[in-house]
């Protein structure tokens, strides 16, 4: 039986998700076009695109686990990490629009401008992204509402990627005219104020309700030793970095797949069209599949099918159109079980903390993960744009034999490969169903022991 206090209403839950929607405007605009934005708009090096999403990483190391303190360690009558979502609202839009204008600052000058957009950009989704995870551990405490809240989350932040992935191309090509340098202006300009709106939704509809002990002692150091002794932590990092090098990647190098490969550009939003409604399908599945046989082992499975599947597609030829979306289908539908359970999983690490050390640092788990999907995001785009690179990727020119295998590497096996990792992290991560029930059970317990006491 959920106590009353931890149900959610579907009105909270689908106001939660909608701060996703607001997120994936810009997050997948990153993924999908970002590359291919610098590359063939901006006139950047695929080199030195590859060279850029790496060296903001190494800044990010600083930032996401400050970021994941102060959040920690905020107080206001909204709440711990509710009111970042506010706060960052306006700067995140802003970003997201300053990250894709073109200036024409010389080579050396265009460098410095993509340096500084990005590493901004990288702050605001840190501080944006990093609370709003972390509302997933505090808004309730039960097992099956956490995980239904998080299929909530991934179907609304679905929604976003069906804007960016579907219409995002058409948008530039229409307001843009022939100049793709206009059309990203307006589409993200569109985008990005209406990822603001949204987020003040978000912040509307949500209530902070699990609590730390008031007699908790702060303590940063404290708290990076409880993460580094945190066995399931340092599994569920491992593979959020994996997870998103291997999506990055494959997101980043589809549009050059169709573009030079399949030589249809046009069918790339169908292609996404059809794999996002069979995401959406998957995540529907997840709630009730984790809950009859654990989250952690749906997750193996359904990774392991997709990464199968994603690794079909080096050998499928240019002209086996229908067979590319029948095989895109099935692993989006595989890769559907996973993407809730993620966020789910983190919220379990974070009890996991709580029950063998007594103490809860929510923020400091959640920045640990946005890192990792941030390094993610670099290594998968640099080693995407290394790779094109590599087999000798000329921008909007005819490709090699060579630059072709390039493409087909890093859209098939090549993203493949740290998903089949990730399934191997897996394998570490010990709360299974029975544990995660044992846990949350006698925190309940604990909790209603002070939850009278003064905060």
């Amino acid at each position: 039986m959920i106590p009353n206090t931890e149900r959610l209403s579907i009105k909270e839950k689908i106001g939660y998700g909608l701060g996703d929607t607001a997120a994936n405007f810009i997050f997948q605009t990153m993924v999908v076009f970002q590359l291919s934005f610098y590359t063939d708009t901006y006139g950047i090096t695929a080199a030195a695109a590859g060279t850029l999403f790496m060296v903001v990483r190494v800044w990010d190391a600083v930032f996401d686990p400050l970021m994941g303190v102060i959040a920690d360690r905020t107080r206001t009558r909204w709440g711990k990490f509710r009111p970042w979502i506010l706060w960052t609202a306006a700067p995140f839009g802003l970003m997201g629009v300053l990250t894709f204008l073109t200036p024409d600052f010389g080579p050396s000058g265009k460098l410095a401008y993509t340096y500084a957009t990005y590493i901004l950009l990288m702050m605001v989704y840190s501080a944006n992204n990093l609370p709003y995870s972390a509302l997933t551990g505090v808004i309730t405490g039960d097992i099956g509402e956490r995980t239904s809240l998080s299929s909530y989350r991934f179907v609304c932040a679905m929604l976003g990627a069906f804007v960016v992935q579907c219409l995002a191309l058409p948008m530039v090509k229409y307001f843009g005219h022939g100049d793709n340098a206009r059309g990203y202006r307006m589409t993200m300009g569109l985008l990005s104020l209406v990822a603001v709106g949204l987020f003040v939704v978000t912040f509307l509809a949500v209530r902070e309700r699990i609590q730390p002990d008031p007699r908790q002692k702060s303590s940063v150091l404290s708290d990076f030793a409880s993460l580094a002794q945190n066995g399931p932590w340092i599994a569920l990092f491992a593979l959020t970095v994996l997870i998103f090098v291997g999506y990055t990647m494959r997101a980043g190098a589809m549009v050059y797949y169709f573009k030079y490969f399949v030589g249809r550009e046009d069918l790339f939003s169908i292609f996404n069209l059809c794999g996002l409604a069979a995401v959406v399908i998957g995540i529907l599945f997840s709630t009730p599949l984790a809950l009859r046989f654990g989250k952690r082992d749906v997750y193996i499975a359904a990774l392991f099918l997709s990464a199968a599947l994603m690794s079909v597609f080096l050998v499928l030829p240019a002209y086996a159109v229908g067979l590319m979306f029948a095989v895109e289908i099935l692993r989006q539908l595989s890769y559907g079980l996973t993407t809730p359970l993620l966020w789910a999983m983190m919220a379990d690490v974070a009890d996991y903390g709580e029950w063998t050390t007594g103490r809860r640092a929510t923020g400091i788990v959640y920045s640990a993960l946005v890192f990792g999907l941030k390094v993610g995001l670099g290594l998968g785009g640099g080693i995407a744009a290394w790779v094109l690179s590599r087999y000798g990727y000329v921008p909007n020119a005819v490709q090699s034999v060579h630059a072709l295998l390039g493409i087909r590497m890093a859209a098939s096996v090549l993203a493949a490969t740290p998903y089949f990792l990730g399934v191997v992290c897996l394998l570490f991560y010990k709360i299974g169903k029975q544990l995660n029930i044992k846990i949350t059970e006698e925190l309940a317990e604990r909790r209603s022991k002070y939850a009278s006491l003064p905060h």
